[in-house]
């Protein structure tokens, strides 16, 4: 080994790192020493909290220590004398780096601009970065997805988007944090063959881990804990390092039969907790389904595992069962309580939330409160126990997860691991008969693990019903008396569907966005797209009589049908707001006070001239409101940011940052969907937990609404702070000068469009 590591050229070396979030009061990476050398493949392994993470971060060049010296690919970006900015600028040109949560690391809404973001920020040519993008995605195998929005793929092909974007870059250096801990085995199966690729082709790979076969083509395997390297050994040798953790649901699966054997004579012999018939759900109408005709029953007392690939369906099946959202069709009985196809009623939703539990996917957005102590008592509380008990309860949780140490912290500064735990205990303190988790072990190290395992018996020998969704199939040998596939409960099972709480299928968002890169209206230049439509959105309220109205009319429609979509389905993805524009246009019947009268009600007259301003004062809005979604449907972040910033250019003469600017409206386009998902899952939050935001009296739903504000400022922050190591992973910086793949150019049909705009000016102006 020492040999191998004089001849080879190293690529990384920290020397007595300490690195620490709370200036000094305790260390997440105290005096750690590593020299990682050309070609190889480490990874990183270690309890929650131990300082995994940060020490990938270090090594990405995404963040400097507070002491030490770093090296990397040959650059000395950090020593005695502090971060050297431009050492470390140069450095990240050649490392890569690929989040735990991919969704962060995707900065616009088309995949193929995606990929080229990286290398647009090296200033490569145009031609390079074709090359590298059609490189990049067959090595993913998602060269047929290459128009779609990746932020609608699953989880898995969201992974391998991500790992794109890196590849194009070229990197010499790979860094991955946990890649594979929220993806099914088919999915962590592709992303450790692209591994294997890399590897092979002499590429560096640090990988953080909590699974020990990751660790199976590893040169090196460190084991850190408290902040320190405590193992540091070659693959064939790092049971070693692992045996401390514990014993893994991935290495043993021996109590198996001892576990359930107790359950199994009797679960037949009980009614049924869990009751879906024929169940089906769609994200929209129109759309390719989730999953139609499941079926489901599961006994009171028995504990059930679900499994399938990620998109089968399995966390839209829970939000169903927790009744916190609707089939399309089909029934659903659960503790007893029917919640479809009717909607419950406010006694029924109450009854539902004290006997069902819910843990969600991603527990950082389970949490809410002020406290780890407040928040686990926010159930038990809307149960209208006394202080005591509501205190009785808190403590049995925290005690029951081995995290009593955390009451009074903020659940926003925890570790993923430990909000996890907490959002656990949240659910638990409420006591309930049913309990539905998704994915409860994911990304907890081997103790944390062993916890849930434990709880979870307890609460079978409660006689708790449980559904665990779970990708760990020895994990779910261990703890369940039935293992299921998504697959079986489908009788008529979509393909390939997304699994996410807010997002369309896969399949369909490619054939969709496939359909509309077709499109004439696609296929415009973006400048001459953005300022038409601004143009003819202005123009709408200068519509004043029916002629002008119908002509508007047509010169909109004809626009949905250049863009090859459905007119219905254009007015369906706005009809909240256009419900509210009609209202408002009804209030107007009632204003108005000039023309010849038609209804006297006592004092109320309704007039001709209040009929006709209210039908034209909503339908001229409706079609500014049609016409701003078509072109923000048919128009992509990045084709907005590069006209924004072409548009705005000759202001840059004058000092103004145009290209920031243009991509932080790019941004906010791209996240404004994640942040309402984010208050959209708060919300759902407190509702599996009985909260008055959903059973409450108008004004508790008010102040139960101003309670979400922090929570999701919080959630905004992180996303942030994601975004922040994205974009500094794919190496853009303020005022580098960037190449763009999408070369913007005025065409033929551009032409025509210019012409139509002026057209519907002078017909606006005639008539």
């Amino acid at each position: 080994m020492i040999d191998t590591t004089i001849r080879r050229l190293t690529i990384a070396r920290l020397d007595n790192i300490r690195f620490s979030y709370d200036g000094g009061a305790s260390w997440a990476l105290d005096g750690v020493s590593l020299t990682i050398v050309e070609g190889e493949r480490i990874c990183l392994t270690g309890p929650n909290g131990s300082g995994k993470s940060t020490l990938a971060r270090l090594i990405a060049g995404l963040a400097a220590p507070d002491s030490g010296t770093v090296t990397l690919l040959g650059r000395r970006v950090f020593d005695d004398a502090g971060p050297n900015a431009d050492e470390y600028r140069q450095a990240r040109r050649g490392i890569g780096a690929v989040f735990q949560n991919p969704e962060d690391q995707l900065v616009t809404t088309s995949l193929e601009d995606d990929v080229a973001f990286g290398p647009e920020n090296l200033g490569l040519q145009r031609r390079l970065i074709g090359e590298r993008i059609g490189g990049a995605l067959v090595a993913v195998d998602l060269n047929d997805r290459r128009h779609a929005d990746p932020t609608h793929f699953s989880g898995g092909q969201q992974q391998r988007a991500a790992i794109a974007g890196m590849l194009a870059m070229r990197p010499r250096l790979l860094v991955l944090d946990e890649p594979t801990a929220m993806l099914d085995e088919v999915s962590r199966a592709e992303v450790l063959e692209i591994l294997d690729e890399l590897q092979a082709r002499g590429t560096t790979i640090v990988h953080v881990t909590h699974h020990t076969g990751d660790t199976v083509h590893a040169d090196r395997v460190l084991r850190l804990e408290a902040g320190r390297v405590q193992a540091d050994v070659p693959a064939d040798r790092s049971d070693e390092a692992s045996l401390s953790e514990g014993t893994t649901a991935q290495d043993s699966i021996a109590p198996v039969v001892a576990s359930h054997a107790p359950h199994d004579s009797n679960a037949p012999q009980q009614p049924f907790a869990i009751v879906a018939d024929h169940l089906a759900y769609g994200y929209q109408n129109d759309r390719q389904p989730v999953f139609t005709d499941v079926c489901l029953r599961i006994r009171q007392g028995e504990t059930v595992a679900l499994m399938g690939a990620n998109g089968s369906g399995k966390s839209t099946l829970a939000r169903l069962l927790c009744a916190l959202a609707r089939p399309a069709a089909g029934s659903i009985m659960v503790a007893g309580l029917p919640i479809a196809p009717a909607k419950p009623k406010r006694k029924q939703l109450t009854e539902l939330r004290k006997r069902v539990g819910y843990v969600m996917q991603h527990p950082e957005r389970q949490l809410f409160a002020d406290t780890v102590a407040d928040d686990v008592a926010y159930g038990p509380r809307n149960q209208g126990l006394s202080d005591d008990e509501v205190d009785q309860r808190v403590g049995e949780a925290l005690r029951l997860l081995h995290i009593e140490h955390l009451a009074d912290r903020s659940p926003f500064e925890l570790s993923g691991g430990q909000q996890r735990l907490a959002a656990i205990a949240g659910i638990v303190a409420s006591k309930p008969q049913v309990l539905v988790m998704d994915e409860p072990t994911a990304s907890l190290d081997a103790a944390a693990r062993s916890r849930i395992h434990d709880l979870v018996r307890a609460l079978r020998a409660q006689g708790v019903t449980m559904l665990i969704i779970t990708h760990d199939r020895a994990e779910a040998a261990m703890l369940a008396d039935r293992v299921l596939d998504m697959n079986q409960l489908c009788r008529s099972n979509a393909a390939s569907p997304s699994d996410s709480e807010t997002t369309e299928t896969t399949e369909t968002t490619s054939v969709s966005a496939a359909k509309q890169h077709h499109s004439l209206l696609q296929r415009l230049d973006p400048r001459v797209k953005m300022v038409g439509f601004l143009i003819v959105m202005f123009s709408m309220f200068a519509v004043s009589n029916p002629m002008q109205l119908a002509a508007a009319a047509l010169l909109t429609l004809a626009a949905i049908l250049a863009a090859r979509m459905n007119p219905l389905e254009v007015a369906r993805t706005v009809h909240p707001i256009l419900a509210m524009l009609v209202l408002m246009g009804l209030l107007n019947l009632f204003v108005v006070r000039t023309g010849t009268p038609l209804v006297e009600l006592g004092p109320i007259s309704i007039t001709d001239d209040a009929v006709r301003f209210a039908i034209l004062y909503t339908c001229r809005f409706a079609l500014v409101i049609i016409q701003g979604a078509l072109f923000l449907t048919t128009t992509g972040p990045t084709a907005i940011t590069d006209a924004f910033a072409s548009l705005l250019s000759p202001l840059g003469r004058l000092g103004l940052h145009t290209q920031e600017l243009s991509l932080v409206m790019s941004l906010a386009l791209r996240f404004i969907p994640t942040l309402t998902d984010e208050a959209l899952a708060i919300r759902n939050a407190q509702a599996a937990r009985g909260g008055s935001i959903e059973t409450g009296s108008p004004s508790q739903k008010l102040r139960a609404m101003a309670a979400i504000i922090v929570p999701v400022l919080a959630g905004t922050m992180r996303h942030a702070d994601n975004l922040a190591l994205a974009l500094d992973a794919r190496c853009y910086e303020e005022g580098i000068h960037r190449t763009h793949w999408r070369q913007l150019a005025i065409r033929s049909h551009d032409i025509a469009c210019i012409a139509c705009v002026c057209g519907w000016l002078v017909v606006l102006v005639t008539l």
